[in-house]
């Protein structure tokens, strides 16, 4: 695997503390922007949460980006008293929020210690400890939202305080960023702010070689195409559409990558519609790991429902890896997904929701060989442009911006 790096501009050393709501395990989009950083001599530590005896509290990773992770030292699962099925109990809940709270402390107090030149926030979750701890060693703050937090999935018992949130600190931050144009125009209009910058969820372009890792790990025996979901397994993207669609798509095996709190739910659906030999699961891998598993695929689905602003603005990061591994891609008829679609010819786009449109097009696919060459070669055209390094340049230059008094960046070469 190669990863091609384009040149950019260079910066004296200026430290970063960036702030996620996540192990930092898994986070492709964080990952990418500190890295971005370092390239040309920013300090990046990334203030995560702890994950005992899965990951380390500290560390540095190759790209010298630094991580710090908070939290319990010695965290253990709450017994199940008063538990409900499908729910946690109201101590699991308290000694939740209890030990949410003390990492958020111990984040802003190894910030304050630290005393960086720029706070970096990812998502609502850590924008209220971020513009505190900026606010502390008097350092500028930017906001990155990945997502439409006030109308999402799962947040709509909190919309009414994130949005509150937003409403008082957006209009303080130094710089933005989110992912998409239309998720740019909604903050512009919500919040009375700049657009802010967009930085779509693309992968970096590697180059991988086409091989059989799916189907040998899987032990898949027949010579049929795979169609392959990789992501979250969530409510909301699809995914029992996409199982109930595979049982009227013959001679075809469909691939779930990923975890999340739909995974036992589609695999009892597959295992009843009969389809446990050509529906499979793989668990959540590694990011340097995953782009061999893409390639190993035949059909990349993005099968996401509208069931909320924040999915009717999504662009995704799978779409841009099936991009870039030449996947012929069969999506949902969204905005910002058509976009790039379209604009690229790079597969089928079907009504969200709709799981006899979905199995149509898939069936159109796996039918036709070389339906499938012909949306191969533009996804190949299409990464030389849809990939990370085309736009990373602009991350820079938004920190230069934000840090103009301090002389941070040097002209381009």
């Amino acid at each position: 695997m190669q990863n091609n790096h384009r040149p950019v501009t260079r910066a004296r050393e200026v430290c970063v503390s960036m702030l996620v709501c996540n192990p930092f395990l898994n986070d492709a989009r964080v990952r990418k922007e500190a890295e971005t950083l370092t390239l040309p001599g920013y300090q990046v530590t990334v203030h995560a949460l702890a994950l005992p005896g899965v990951a380390p509290r500290s560390e540095v990773l190759g790209s010298g980006v630094r991580v710090q992770r908070h939290g319990a030292s010695e965290a253990k699962p709450a017994k199940p008293y008063g538990a409900t099925k499908g729910g946690r109990s109201r101590r699991e809940v308290l000694a939740l929020v209890a030990s949410r709270g003390r990492a958020l402390l111990s984040m802003a107090w190894a910030i304050f210690r630290a005393r960086p030149d720029i706070v970096h926030a990812h998502d609502v979750n850590m924008l209220p400890t971020a513009w505190l701890a900026a606010r502390l060693v008097k350092a500028p703050l930017i906001y990155d939202a990945h997502e439409i937090s006030t109308d999402r999935e799962g947040y709509r018992s909190f919309r009414g305080m994130v949005g509150w949130i937003e409403k008082q600190l957006v209009p303080r931050v130094a710089g933005m960023i989110t992912t998409t144009d239309a998720r740019a125009k909604f903050f512009a209009r919500a919040y009375g702010v700049a657009r802010p910058l967009v930085l779509q969820n693309r992968p970096r372009l590697v180059k991988v070689e086409v091989t059989n890792r799916i189907r040998e790990e899987l032990g898949l025996s027949e010579p049929w195409p795979i169609v392959l979901y990789q992501g979250g397994l969530q409510p909301g993207r699809g995914l029992d559409r996409l199982v109930k669609a595979a049982a009227k798509v013959p001679e075809a095996y469909f691939v779930f990558i990923g975890g999340g709190s739909q995974a036992d739910e589609l695999k009892l659906l597959a295992k009843a519609s009969g389809l446990g030999g050509r529906v499979c699961f793989i668990d959540t891998v590694a990011l340097d790991e995953l782009p061999s598993y893409t390639a190993s695929a035949d059909i990349g689905v993005q099968p996401i429902e509208n069931t909320c602003l924040n999915h009717f603005t999504t662009d995704s990061n799978k779409l841009f890896e099936y991009v870039i591994a030449g996947l012929p891609i069969v999506a949902s008829q969204l905005p910002e997904i058509s976009k790039v679609v379209r604009k690229h010819d790079l597969g089928l786009l079907v009504p969200p929701g709709d799981t006899e449109a979905l199995a149509e097009a898939i069936r159109s696919l796996v039918s036709d060989p070389e339906l499938r060459l012909w949306y191969r070669a533009h996804a190949k055209q299409a990464a030389q442009t849809l990939n990370w390094e085309t736009q990373e340049q602009t991350l820079l230059d938004l920190y230069a911006n934000v840090l103009p008094n301090r002389a941070v960046a040097e002209s381009r070469r």
